[in-house]
């Protein structure tokens, strides 16, 4: 296949991705937070623990702003940090049970549209999709 065809078509499915992501989170967030905030506690909640760096890296959001949204959550009792117990100037990042339960109500919503847009696909397409799902995640987005 050509590779630059190839190229293409990823950035139109990526693209699309975008695009699902947003249908399928609107308004799924609490109004407490903001939409940063969300994507903060999304990112954590699917990686956790993860350190500030690596918050920032994935957000493409700087370090002090970083710091400054992770204060506010901690605020909000939605994380907690804990320090490295080899390097303690190390930090990493989980969610507390407030945020656990906040982002399970978040979840629950999203999962509710995801289902909605899986609701006419056969047995085959779901297979179909378990296996494109799989192979994207351990050829592309490893």
């Amino acid at each position: 296949m050509d590779k630059k065809a190839l190229f293409e078509k990823m950035v139109t499915f990526t693209t699309s991705v975008h695009q699902v992501t947003h249908e399928l989170t609107q308004n799924a967030k609490s109004d407490s937070i903001t939409p940063v905030q969300y994507k903060i506690l999304e990112y954590i909640t699917v990686s956790q623990p993860v350190t500030p760096s690596e918050i920032s890296d994935c957000h493409h959001i700087s370090m002090p702003n970083t710091s400054r949204e992770l204060k506010k959550l901690s605020e909000k009792n939605l994380i907690e940090k804990i320090s490295d117990s080899e390097d303690r100037r190390k930090q990493y990042i989980r969610l507390s049970k407030e945020g656990e339960m906040m982002m399970k109500e978040a979840f629950a919503i999203v999962e509710s549209r995801f289902q909605s847009r899986l609701q006419h696909a056969s047995k085959d397409d779901l297979a179909e999709i378990d296996r494109a799902l799989d192979i994207l995640q351990t050829k592309l987005f490893y």
